[in-house]
């Protein structure tokens, strides 16, 4: 055969081959949304392109700019007039969720099941604030952490049942330092510092023995006063006790009295000031964090605290069965409470994203600098007249913050409104 024939020949063939599809250089691009990064310092409007396995879930973040091509993407998110943020971590939430009627909190029914109520209110990242000790932390392991999509991480209880009910969290046989320890220290990733929970006396062991195991551990504490007559002293805590980093949740709690039974709290009510004290531990790297839940927060308390400027750390929502269907409810609502006692949106991002993922040392997350791991959350600030309550009265705020849509690990698992295009990609192949 002639040889320029087949040359010819092939030369045609290969002209006249349909053109294959190009690969999307991008999984996602999220288009016209107000971007919010504290870490990064960005307030504006930004377009972000996430780079990962459509449908997967090892997505990151590829480029956060002005005006990227659409056509780029195999989905694009139409985020205009809405604000992008980095996926929400709530530190303070309790999920370890089972069937034992007596555990309560510990493998019981007070617990949530995460995935039901983390990302409709745009949170990938949640911190279970105690519900297991070092006895029972791998039966929450292997029951939610390996289950979730959401990513569950702990404060391991220093009781080592964890919170099955004062029995156990008044006990001081329950409190074993080494042990708790050892076990954050064999399990690093999951594990991200150690809680004092609900013990109700005048005695500070509880509070020595937690601080031993977070420094073993080299992690923080988290500290939950239960009642004690005469009241443990918050000043003693905050500056003889606890370490720089160490955490008070529940700040704007407490007995909002003068008495000194009970549970101290950090504004002085007879002239509406945050205590001096407070003031200084929180400059000297003491953490207020939020822990709304279902009666530990008191208008009293953070009203003249915002007013004053006293901002908490960490907004987090001490999320269980009770507390999700009371003043508290979500994620959403509790920054949107903030916002109407007036903290900026900048600033509630902030404490609900870097601020927390630093307190826990986890600053590969709570931001969208490039190479991060893509977990955002697509905010919707709706303008009206909304109320929000405590336990002693209620507020009206002008905005609410709802979640339109949430990303995790570069895969969108929420979405409000459906302002994804296309809505739904091919799944890959199941293997056999």
């Amino acid at each position: 055969m002639n040889l320029n024939w087949l040359l010819h020949f092939f030369l045609l063939f290969i002209l006249y081959q349909p053109a294959r599809a190009q690969q999307p250089k991008y999984s996602i691009i999220i288009k016209k949304g107000h971007v919010i990064d504290p870490k990064n310092h960005i307030d504006g409007l930004m377009d972000i392109a996430i780079e990962g396995t459509p449908g997967g879930t090892d997505g990151k973040i590829a480029l956060v700019a002005k005006n990227i091509d659409p056509t780029l993407a195999a989905q694009v998110v139409d985020a205009k007039g809405m604000y992008v943020a980095p996926g929400l971590i709530d530190i303070h939430v309790h999920y370890f969720w089972g069937t034992d009627l007596k555990g309560t909190y510990r493998n019981g029914p007070s617990g949530l099941q995460p995935d039901g109520f983390t990302f409709r209110s745009g949170v990938t990242t949640v911190v279970d604030a105690g519900s297991s000790g070092w006895k029972t932390f791998e039966t929450f392991k292997a029951q939610t952490i390996d289950l979730s999509k959401t990513r569950v991480l702990a404060m391991l209880n220093i009781v080592g049942e964890g919170m099955a009910g004062g029995k156990f969290e008044n006990s001081l046989e329950e409190m074993d330092a080494a042990k708790t320890a050892e076990m954050a220290k064999k399990y690093p990733d999951h594990i991200v510092g150690v809680k004092l929970a609900h013990f109700s006396g005048h005695n500070w062991e509880p509070t020595d023995r937690a601080i031993e195991a977070g420094k073993l551990a080299n992690i923080p504490i988290m500290v939950d006063f239960g009642s004690a007559d005469p009241i443990l002293p918050l000043e003693e805590l905050f500056l003889k006790k606890f370490r720089k980093g160490d955490i008070y949740t529940h700040c704007f709690g407490g007995n909002s009295s003068n008495s000194p039974k009970g549970r101290e709290s950090i504004v002085d009510i007879s002239n509406n000031k945050v205590k001096p004290y407070v003031i200084e531990a929180q400059k000297k790297g003491v953490i207020f964090d939020v822990g709304f839940g279902g009666a530990s927060f008191l208008l009293a308390q953070g009203q003249p605290a915002i007013k004053q400027g006293f901002f908490p750390n960490s907004i987090s929502t001490d999320q269980h069965i009770t507390s999700m269907n009371g003043p508290m409810k979500d994620m959403n609502n509790i920054m949107s409470f903030f916002l109407a006692m007036g903290m900026d949106l900048k600033t509630v991002i902030g404490a609900s994203t870097w601020n927390p993922a630093k307190e826990i040392k986890r600053e590969d997350l709570g931001h969208l600098s490039v190479g991060a791991i893509a977990d955002i959350a697509v905010l919707n600030l709706r303008d009206g007249k909304f109320g929000f309550y405590a336990r002693d009265g209620k507020i009206e705020g002008k905005k609410r913050i709802e979640t339109e849509l949430t990303i995790k690990g570069g895969n969108i698992v929420y979405t409000l409104n459906a302002l994804v295009e296309p809505i739904n990609l091919p799944r890959p192949a199941a293997r056999n």
